[in-house]
Order: structure tokens, then C-alpha cells, then sequence
């Protein structure tokens, strides 16, 4: 009985929203210029999703490590772990995930494609130490989510609480037999953990005065924390580019006087069938200038 309902509960909170009629990134050129060992930030549509941004104060609910295509993987051991989870074509994208109802998994980068996504590169990353992030990651596969986690999580962070913080939370248990259930952040944490890459350590003094960097606790580490690293470059590639010296005003904006105070999904209510297809129009002509200038420059 208990775990049917758990089946179900899952389901719910797996269930997602409708994606934007024009995503804000540009997933073409994303994937064109994403790099094993980057860490993808996904703005995610399910309601779990929704209740991660809740509780982290942040748009960004998953984080994936992409791993790249199967011949960027060098060590043929972690190639055959990698194809013992998953079945892929030789040239397909991929990430490693941990995922609410699934665990840790391989999945194509494509299953992205129309989500708000940001590229969070570790700055300065050997190629040599990518692979061993990479190398760790695949080697969680199969690793099962850790739901509790992301309770005890809600009630470290929450700015208030009906018990302590701490009090018989897992999120300061240690396993000495290593982790047998983990969420998506945490799984990352560790993964650059092991090449020693900070994130988002703690800076402090010791006896002689000398600055140390203290790991912190991955089981602590939320997808925004990624975007917050000093040590990560934030790559964004939006749909309507603005490179170009005025380009912006070239943008489709909206009639005169709507203003949006919701997601762009509330605000497309606005308009009749006529307006977004004039909208679809517009947003097209204006792609299309963007990469005729950018071929004539």
C-alpha cells in the first residue's frame, strides 16, 4: 500500500506544465558550444520543480554534468559502465542526472531542448581532471534519489520551523559505506570534490594566519549554487541575440501598454491567434536578420 501511494505521489509531482511557446535560449547553439565537464542548469516544468525553487530562492531547479558524446569519454572502462545504463548512438549528447522517481541516469541532451537552460563552466578545468568529474559521475549511475534529502533540505533552509533544523535531519549523517541515495546537486559537488574544484567552499584563517579553503557539505549544495560559484563561468545564449550594437531595438516587443506580471505562458492569454502569429513572425524575421548580419560581418 505504501508504496503504491509512493508511486502515485511521484507521478504527481513529475507531472510537468506546458513548455513556453518560445523558450528564451537558444538550444541550437547551446548544444554546439556546451563542453564535457560543464554543468547544465535546468529551469525545470514539473511541480517538484516548482517546489525546489520555492525552497532554494532560485528559477534553477536541476543541474546535469555533461558528459558529451560517447567517443569524448576516454577511459573505455567508463565508456562500457556508461553503455551498461544506456544505449546510445555513438553521436548523441548526453548528461548524467539524478532524477526524483529514477535515480541516477544517462539521459540525451535533446530532452531539453524547449527548457530555459544556462551553461555554468568550471573555469580553468584540466581536460585530464573533466574526465575524472565525468568518470565519477558515471560511476553513480543507478544510484537511487534521495527524496528525504530534499525534506530535510526544506527545513534547513526555510527561515523558520516547528522542530530544529538539525534534529534527526540526514543531511549530516555520514555514510561510511558511501552514499547509497543522492539528489542532483550533491552528486555534483562530489563529482568535482573529487578533482579538488571548488564550488562554494568556505573560506577561513588557521592558527598562522593563512587562508584555508574548508569543503563544504555537498548534501548542503542547491542547483543555484552553481550559478553563484565564483569559480564557474556563466554562458547564456538566448534566443534573440543582442550582440550587435543596437540590435535590441530591433526586438518584437509586444503591443503598447500589455504588461506581463506572470510567466510567459499567462501572458500569451493576452493575445488572440492573430497577435501570436504575428508575434511567431516577428521573433522569425528577427532571428533571420541577427544571422544575416552576423554571416555579412
Amino acid at each position: 500500500m505504501i508504496g503504491w501511494l509512493r508511486v502515485r505521489v511521484i507521478r504527481w509531482l513529475n507531472e510537468e506544465r506546458p513548455p513556453q511557446p518560445f523558450p528564451p535560449c537558444d538550444f541550437e547553439r547551446l548544444s554546439y558550444e556546451i563542453r564535457p565537464g560543464d554543468v547544465l542548469l535546468v529551469e525545470g516544468r514539473t511541480r517538484v520543480a516548482e517546489v525546489i525553487k520555492v525552497i532554494t530562492q532560485s528559477r534553477w531547479s536541476h543541474a546535469a554534468l555533461y558528459i558529451g558524446r560517447l567517443y569524448d569519454i576516454e577511459d573505455p572502462d567508463v565508456r562500457e559502465r556508461l553503455l551498461r545504463h544506456h544505449a546510445c548512438d555513438p553521436d548523441e549528447q548526453l548528461v548524467v542526472e539524478a532524477l526524483l522517481g529514477h535515480g541516477t541516469v544517462v539521459s540525451p541532451l535533446a530532452k531539453y531542448r524547449h527548457d530555459n537552460l544556462r551553461i555554468c563552466r568550471p573555469r580553468g578545468l584540466s581536460p585530464a581532471d573533466a574526465q575524472k568529474v565525468i568518470a565519477f559521475a558515471v560511476s553513480r549511475l543507478g544510484t537511487a534519489y534521495d527524496t528525504r534529502q530534499i525534506l530535510d533540505l526544506a527545513r534547513f533552509l526555510f527561515p523558520w520551523t516547528l522542530m530544529p533544523r538539525r534534529w534527526r535531519s540526514s543531511l549530516f549523517q555520514h555514510n561510511a559505506g558511501g552514499a547509497t541515495r543522492t539528489v542532483c546537486s550533491t552528486m555534483l559537488a562530489e563529482a568535482f570534490a573529487e578533482v579538488q574544484f571548488p564550488v562554494l567552499p568556505f573560506v577561513a584563517r588557521d592558527a598562522d594566519g593563512r587562508l584555508r579553503l574548508l569543503r563544504r557539505n555537498p548534501k548542503l549544495f542547491t542547483p543555484s549554487d552553481f550559478d553563484y560559484s565564483p569559480y564557474f563561468e556563466i554562458i547564456k545564449y538566448p534566443m534573440l541575440g543582442i550582440d550587435d550594437v543596437g540590435l535590441y531595438r530591433r526586438l518584437p516587443w509586444g503591443a503598447e501598454g500589455i504588461v506581463c506580471n506572470e510567466d510567459v505562458l499567462d501572458c500569451a492569454e493576452l493575445l488572440d491567434p492573430e497577435d501570436s502569429a504575428r508575434l511567431a513572425q516577428a521573433t522569425a524575421q528577427a532571428l533571420e536578420a541577427d544571422r544575416g548580419d552576423e554571416a555579412a560581418g
